[in-house]
């Protein structure tokens, strides 16, 4: 006897119970907490259409998500720049809400739901900038 696989749109299971609660907190909340001295950083993903107005397909929008050294920081962990031997007393180089540059194969990355993340050591970041659309990308 063959089993009836139904796809889970269709399934109503108690994991539905449990995925509708997750979706009502906040895309930030699910993001893992970086432990020590690493930042979360979100990739810059560039603009879907050019400045005369022709779109971008979304396999190459995804190619140069891979290739940015631009980032928007999410979080920083609790031990970033705080040693003085590296770092001295200037504090640390970025925040939250920060856009930086850091090298192209820094950092580890993992797929999350909407794109890919990033998880910097906190001086692999090279600096801090206004608007990521000013770098050219390559």
């Amino acid at each position: 006897m063959s089993k009836l696989i139904v796809p889970r749109r269709f399934a109503s299971t108690p994991q539905d119970s449990q995925e509708k609660e997750t979706q009502d907190v906040p895309i930030l909340e699910k993001l893992p907490e970086p432990t020590g001295w690493r930042i979360l950083v979100l990739p810059y993903r560039g603009k879907g259409k050019t400045e005369g107005g022709v779109f971008i397909p979304d396999a190459a929008v995804e190619r140069e998500a891979l290739a940015t050294v631009c980032a928007l920081v999410l979080k920083v962990g609790p031990l970033a720049y705080k040693d003085t031997d590296k770092f001295g007393e200037s504090g640390a180089w970025c925040k939250e809400q920060d856009w930086v540059i850091f090298g192209r194969y820094a950092g580890s990355r993992f797929k999350i739901e909407g794109g890919e993340v990033r998880l910097l050591n906190d001086d692999e970041v090279l600096a801090r900038i206004n608007d990521p659309a000013d770098i050219l990308h390559i």
